[in-house]
């Protein structure tokens, strides 16, 4: 496969709160937390890692008017971004804030914002080049208000032979909308990632080689996380295995973001899965290592 010329990514741009605990939680009463502002949005973590790693990417997305979403779109900017990103005046820019308990694991109570309003206006499709490569973040088809416009761009770019990959994003929105919905949204051949939750929550299988075997079978290239037993993916009858690259778990927050950059970055020059599987991975450990969702 060649190059793809520009990686266009849809989806959210988040400003987040991360909430650092060094204690179990004392719910009800009081945990010692560290607490910083970063940017956030796994469809604006991807797009900075891709940007990181040497990729042309734009990304398509829906910000408010407000002090939080400037912010972000200068750091996206200056990470090397291309932005076809509107405001919104009335909506404030998304907000998560991530609780990031002692083992480096995290939980997300997030507002969407402005992200909902997402628009099929918004996503500059006059512009997409047949070489280049379309990923759309789960969440924009998970929220009813930004669904059209992610599902518009999928439809444009299999109509002008765009390669096409989906992250299936969080697994309780995915169960709440339904496997079969969601799995409608996809073409064949579309790439899929998902961690094992999700791909369970997909495919109602537990063990990640069944799940891929699932997706697989449905004419999808499907790419699995397990965590700290690496990746796996599948298409048709062939298979691929990656371990996980060792790392110091400081804070899991964008990793399965990395991870997609890092499969993406490589995929798209060579389409080699096994290759794009062991860069993704090493991205992945680079961004456990490191607090916030970004490089």
């Amino acid at each position: 496969m060649a190059k793809a010329r520009t990686i266009r990514v849809v989806g959210e741009v988040m400003a987040d709160v991360i909430v650092s605990t060094g204690a179990p939680t004392a719910w009800g009463s009081d945990t010692p937390a560290r607490v910083r502002d970063v940017d956030g949005g796994s469809a604006a973590n991807l797009a900075a890692w891709l940007a990181e790693l040497g990729m042309r990417v734009a990304l398509m997305a829906r910000v408010g008017g407000d002090e939080h979403g400037r912010r972000v779109l200068r750091h996206l900017e200056a990470a090397g971004v291309s932005l076809d990103v509107s405001s919104d005046p009335d909506v404030p820019t998304g907000r998560c804030v991530v609780v990031v308990t002692p083992d480096g694991e995290r939980t997300m109570f997030a507002d969407p914002g402005a992200n909902s309003g997402l628009r099929a206006a918004d996503l500059g499709t006059a512009a997409w080049q047949t070489d280049d490569h379309l990923h759309v973040s789960g969440y924009s088809l998970l929220r009813e208000g930004s669904r059209n416009a992610a599902l518009t761009a999928l439809r444009h770019a299999r109509g002008r032979g765009i390669t096409v990959s989906v992250d299936a994003s969080s697994e309780a929105p995915l169960l709440a909308v339904g496997a079969e919905t969601f799995l409608a949204w996809l073409g064949e051949g579309d790439l899929v990632f998902a961690n094992a939750a999700e791909a369970r929550a997909l495919t109602g299988r537990s063990r990640p080689d069944e799940a891929v075997a699932e997706l697989a079978r449905r004419g999808l290239l499907a790419v699995v996380k397990t965590g700290a037993d690496g990746a796996v993916a599948g298409l048709g009858d062939e298979r691929w295995q990656a371990p996980a690259v060792a790392a110091s778990a400081r804070d899991t927050t964008g990793a399965g973001d990395a991870f997609a950059a890092g499969f993406l970055a490589e995929w798209v020059r060579q389409g080699d899965v096994a290759a794009a599987l062991r860069l993704a991975t090493q991205t992945a450990a680079r961004a456990v290592g490191q607090p916030g969702g970004r490089p």
